[in-house]
């Protein structure tokens, strides 16, 4: 089953694969699928990551097979099911699981965000919860789980400090991120690369009201706000539709907007490109998000 959904950009909204795990109902983006297939025997790998099933070989491509059960605490799955294989921060990676149910588009205002009793920034996987047809839809945050096996898959930090001695800057950029762990780690890199004056925002919504509100007070958005940086995927508003609205008003389309998501493959980067922004990075490129955004900001 290959997955090949077209969606106009900028509608704020995505499609959704539900698939299930025992009796329980979980959700992936589908711009993170390449393909479904059924599963096939993976190779071990010596001392792996307990939720590492091994790895395996479809069309010459090595992809890393990985247990979602152990993952979730909900013990090992069994050698039957399908492999989502997936693609985002430029890995490919395949998860096991049991059943798929089908594709539901949803505007990402239908996603609730969940509480500190269902997450907790350090240990928990869910982005977002969906009610449909009188089921909740758990969605996974999928980076975040193989973050967790993979520390280097994540932020490349070093990246920062290769940077070296940097000047302070005040230059007003606003930020648009729904996770709390990965809004704190962006932020700690730009302010060590000495981008100090950050409006951290949670979501695209957010990010578009605080703009709003300036513009209704007459004042100078470019002079409030000098650059954007949006995430993707996020609840209310995501970063497609906060980059088209920036870039269809008079008073924002000067703005310079980076996206820097973990879904910067090829369709998604020209998704971007119709919609006006000005670059777009995968999010393990922190050093390269300072470099675009030290030429960005001297435009």
């Amino acid at each position: 089953m290959e997955t090949n959904i077209l969606m106009e950009s900028g509608t704020n909204e995505l499609e959704i694969l539900e698939f299930m795990l025992d009796d329980n109902c979980y959700g992936i983006n589908v711009a993170k699928i390449k393909e479904i297939i059924p599963y096939q025997a993976v190779t071990p790998v010596p001392n792996a990551h307990p939720s590492i099933e091994g790895i395996f070989m479809p069309r010459d491509t090595m992809i890393t097979a990985i247990n979602l059960k152990n993952c979730l605490q909900r013990g090992v799955s069994e050698e039957k099911g399908l492999f989502i294989i997936t693609n985002f921060n430029k890995l490919d990676i395949a998860f096991h699981v049991d059943s798929v149910v089908g594709i539901h588009r949803i505007s990402w205002r239908d996603i609730i965000k969940p509480n500190a009793t269902v997450n907790n920034v350090d240990v928990g996987v869910t982005t977002g919860i969906v009610k449909y047809e009188d089921k909740l839809v758990i969605i996974l945050d999928f980076e975040k789980i193989v973050t967790d096996i993979s520390p280097e898959t994540g932020l490349r930090m070093e990246e920062i400090e290769e940077l070296g001695e940097r000047e302070r800057s005040d230059i007003p950029i606003l930020m648009a991120e729904d996770s709390a762990l990965l809004n704190k780690l962006i932020s700690d890199s730009l302010k060590e690369a000495g981008y100090v004056n950050l409006i951290d925002t949670v979501n695209g919504q957010e990010a578009w009201d605080y703009i709003n509100a300036i513009r209704e007070k007459g004042e100078n958005v470019k002079e409030k706000v000098r650059l954007v940086i949006t995430d993707i995927e996020m609840p209310i508003m995501d970063g497609h539709r906060l980059t088209k609205l920036i870039k269809s008003h008079d008073e924002t389309k000067n703005i310079p907007v980076v996206i820097f998501s973990s879904l910067v493959n090829e369709e998604m980067r020209r998704k971007g490109e119709s919609l006006g922004a000005n670059a777009q990075l995968s999010k393990p490129e922190i050093g390269n998000l300072v470099r675009v955004i030290d030429e960005l900001v001297q435009q």
